[in-house]
């Protein structure tokens, strides 16, 4: 019998030869912001993506389906001060200019392939160039400017998570607060955390442009936060993990007045426990004049999976 050379549904060229495909891209996924596996936020971290468009970047974190996938890059040389790296960040739905889980995992793993090395590092991103310290076992990020936005009706906002108006803590009113991405934020009682239940179209009309809401519980001493982060303006119905959502917590409890002193002032964030994700964000902002100046998130890496995948066609 004679040996076909028709084409294989795999591509092949049957048994007289192999049709090459573009090469693979490398990538890894890590999980960001907590101490072990299948816990955090999970991050695939794909490598080598240069020749890649921006639709093409957005088909692979579509395909990945995580709350974000990055793509290290080198630097572009913008900016007074040469970048170590560059990083592309992309939720399912859509591209993001800064997000706090990637840019901790990125660095991380660039640091131990050796791309970079520990210690201070300047990443570039949508947001502009930011300086972050990564070692061994994690990274931390600084924030952009951080900015206030408007307040927020309170009632709404509780309704649109499933709460009452009892729910809501009355120590500051809600509203707008970013570090790089704008988050709604609302304070609520440490009861009432585990009992939100989002309504993604109520959300959606009182949140209007901001990345998602952040409903926390914070301490008297604004030391330690309960949140869960529901991410409706980026593709994502609930994150367990949110760094840019954590500095935009830093900004709104320096501006309402829950951060009294001048200086540093440090705080540990849980987030994802309802999810089976428990994660710990640790995060800070500075002020001076009783006003946020500066704010940072870090946390710990643990490495799960790494691999290869066929890079997308681009589309007609």
């Amino acid at each position: 019998m004679s040996e076909s050379s028709s084409d294989a549904p795999d591509g092949t060229s049957g048994a007289t030869g192999h049709v090459p495909g573009p090469d693979p891209l490398r990538y890894d996924v890590v999980d960001v912001f907590t101490d072990r596996p299948y816990a955090g936020n999970p991050l695939a971290v794909v490598h080598g993506a240069e020749a890649l468009s921006t639709a093409r970047m957005q088909a692979v974190a579509t395909e990945f389906n995580l709350s974000e996938t990055v793509f290290p890059l080198p630097p572009t040389g913008d900016g007074d001060d040469e970048a170590d790296y560059r990083l592309r960040i992309f939720t399912p739905a859509r591209e993001l200019p800064f997000a706090g889980h990637p840019s901790v995992g990125a660095a991380w793993v660039l640091a131990r392939d050796g791309v970079i090395g520990h210690g201070d590092r300047i990443q570039e991103c949508g947001a502009g160039l930011l300086p972050v310290r990564v070692d061994g076992t994690g990274a931390r990020v600084q924030g952009r400017t951080p900015s206030v936005g408007a307040e927020l009706d309170a009632t709404r906002l509780a309704a649109a998570v499933g709460l009452g108006p009892d729910d809501v803590d009355g120590a500051a009113a809600p509203g707008l607060a970013g570090a790089g991405v704008d988050y709604a934020i609302l304070l609520v009682h440490p009861d009432a955390v585990a009992r939100t239940a989002p309504d993604p179209a109520a959300l959606a009309e009182v949140t209007g442009d901001a990345s998602g809401l952040f409903v926390a519980s914070v301490d008297g001493t604004a030391e330690r936060v309960h949140a869960r982060m529901f991410g409706n303006g980026i593709g994502v119905s609930e994150d367990p993990a949110t760094g840019s959502a954590a500095v935009a917590l830093g900004v709104f409890l320096a501006d309402r007045g829950l951060v009294s002193d001048d200086g540093e002032h440090s705080f540990v964030v849980t987030q994802g426990v309802e999810m089976g994700r428990p994660s710990t964000l640790h995060a800070g902002v500075r002020t001076e004049g009783g006003r946020p100046v500066a704010t940072w998130v870090g946390g710990t890496v643990v490495p799960v999976a790494t691999g290869s995948l066929a890079p997308p066609p681009e589309r007609e």
